[in-house]
């Protein structure tokens, strides 16, 4: 034995949490993209803020990197930090619908309502071995 579980159909909620991982993360590196854009274009920035919100961006999406891989590989550790990324979502899209853009704030709350949802569904807590 390679100590490896096997793949069976409960690991397919799980599979589609952390293909929702690695979207927030693109998300994540499509805004420190940006960014670094408005870093580097304009005129009345304040450089250590600036520059220390686009590291603190970056450095958020290493995390959830770390986390979706961690995740994918059936790492039940990896769960608990899954679900906070979610929590720190959920707070986000709150914020965005109070002072807008409202759309986004409402997807953010569907992404990160679907993808805690499918991380904490029974078939994923088999899959991970918790059951």
């Amino acid at each position: 034995m390679t100590g490896e579980k096997p793949a069976s159909a409960d690991a397919a909620t799980l599979d589609w949490g952390v293909r929702l991982l690695y979207l927030q993360c693109a998300g994540l590196v499509a805004l420190t993209a940006y960014l670094i854009v408005l870093d580097l274009t304009s005129d009345d920035i304040i450089v250590a803020i600036a520059v220390s919100l686009t590291v603190m961006s970056a450095l958020a999406a290493l995390a959830v990197f770390a986390v979706a891989r961690a995740l994918g590989r059936r790492s039940v550790r990896a769960r608990g930090p899954a679900i906070v990324v979610q929590l720190f979502l959920l707070a986000t899209g709150g914020f965005l619908l109070q002072i807008g853009p409202r759309w986004a704030g409402a997807g953010l709350l569907a992404l990160a309502a679907l993808t805690a949802s499918l991380i904490l569904l029974p078939p994923s807590s088999r899959a991970l071995g918790v059951d």
